[in-house]
């Protein structure tokens, strides 16, 4: 079966050294995938995961070690508190001047774990889809050239203009887990990120939206069952911590905490875990089958190089890559 949905692989900021997320994204590359995602975190969600090395200097080691076919982005970058969108515009640019047509720019509302640092109040859900439009508004005004004076609800940019500017500007990908932030990607963005959910998607469309669409399949290999589903609730509990806690704690310590709720099998029923590549499969078709895209793979835990010989032997062949 040939498909036409691209398959990607995740760089896990939050778990891995800078040079480690290099080295995985070649190694990927030489595997097959088409792409990487490559997280933009202050903080990792837990201690446990240890990690979180700045991505825009992660991504000029990408650029310069990956080659012209394989695509890379952020996944999410959230431009709107921790660093001002014109400067996020100068960065994008950047990187896709490096990385010419292969660059793109995933954005989103941000999460209270990584944009309080600088003691920023934290706003309301409103707020931040409103200070993500007006954001992304300024980037593009910013890449369109020449000077630019901007002031409005929430950013004053006055007498900037980013000299380095790519042939291609990156697409902005925004990212949207409910039918109001998928109102706003559709406005605003270049296409959507978000999860297997049809409301959000009818409500991308609706608003306008007919870019791409990206979507994260969160798993953890392991040689056997019982090894994945401790390593992924000791690496990743994260993942079935419920509602909004996600976008509104402060500190990893806060996440573990709520993670002490969170049992082994609450974790191993939110992702696909194991060495039956079934439950993969299966994931990833239901993501195609729903139009998303460009699906990629997020390897909980240090074991990358056993995903990649999974992939390579089990999951590759069976989704037509």
């Amino acid at each position: 079966m040939t498909s036409t949905t691209e398959y990607g692989y995740a760089l896990s900021s939050e778990e891995h050294r800078p040079n480690d997320l290099v080295r995985n994204a070649r190694r990927a590359e030489e595997l097959g995938f088409t792409f990487v995602s490559v997280s933009d975190h202050y903080h990792p969600w837990i201690d446990k995961q240890g990690q979180s090395p700045f991505v825009w200097c992660v991504l000029g080691g990408l650029a310069a070690t990956t080659g012209p076919d394989f695509s890379v982005g952020t996944g999410v970058t959230c431009p709107t508190i921790r660093i001002h969108p014109a400067v996020m515009a100068q960065a994008a640019a950047t990187a896709a001047d490096m990385m010419p047509g292969r660059f793109f720019f995933g954005v989103g509302s941000g999460e209270n774990l990584n944009e309080h640092v600088l003691g920023a109040r934290w706003p309301s859900t409103d707020t931040r889809l409103e200070m993500l439009e007006e954001a992304v508004e300024v980037i593009r005004k910013l890449w369109d050239g020449g000077y630019v004076n901007h002031s409005g609800r929430h950013y004053e940019v006055e007498n900037a203009r980013i000299y380095t500017l790519p042939d291609e500007l990156p697409p902005i990908v925004v990212s949207a887990f409910g039918p109001k932030a998928a109102g706003v990607a559709g406005r605003i963005g270049d296409g959507l990120w978000t999860k297997p959910d049809r409301e959000v998607l009818e409500a991308y469309h609706k608003a306008g939206g007919s870019g791409p669409i990206y979507g994260q399949v969160t798993v953890c290999w392991a040689a056997d069952e019982a090894t994945a589903r401790r390593t992924a609730h000791e690496w990743w509990p994260n993942t079935a911590i419920p509602g909004q806690l996600s976008q509104e704690l402060p500190l990893p310590a806060h996440f573990e905490q709520a993670a002490e709720l969170v049992s082994e099998d609450d974790v191993a029923s939110a992702l696909a875990h194991g060495p039956d590549p079934e439950p993969y499969l299966e994931k990833a078709r239901e993501m195609e089958e729903m139009g998303f895209t460009h699906v990629y793979f997020h390897q909980v835990g240090p074991d990358q190089d056993g995903f990649f010989r999974f992939w390579e032997k089990e999951l590759r062949p069976r989704l037509g890559g």
